[in-house]
């Protein structure tokens, strides 16, 4: 049964072969999964490592965890499920206050601001 790994703490820089090549000390990788930043397209320094076997994937954390790349200590552990979250764009901003934000600016709004 494959697992999946949460490996954080990662450079900026740390490729998908790095990683590869760093998991495959431990086992056969079956996927790596590096998080990009949706807007910039740039890596967000954390991503997944999916390992073949549990065993596997333990010998994967106890070898890694903590271990320097690129200058950063990583984080490996267990992944966790992915949690729902709310739909919707506002990513919990509340809109309420700004039309009486706006009012007590004069009208000008955010605009005016500086």
């Amino acid at each position: 049964m494959e697992v999946k790994l949460y490996v954080g703490n990662l450079s900026y820089d740390t490729s998908e072969e790095q990683l590869r090549s760093l998991f495959s000390e431990a086992g056969t990788v079956s996927s790596i999964d590096l998080i990009m930043d949706r807007d910039t397209h740039r890596p967000k320094g954390f991503g997944f490592v999916t390992m073949s076997t549990q065993a596997e994937a333990e010998k994967a954390i106890s070898l890694l965890n903590g271990k320097e790349v690129d200058g950063r200590a990583l984080t490996v552990n267990a992944a966790r499920p992915r949690e729902e979250r709310p739909m919707g764009g506002d990513r919990g901003r509340s809109f309420g206050n700004q039309s009486r934000h706006k009012q007590s600016r004069g009208g000008g709004g955010y605009n005016n601001r500086y």
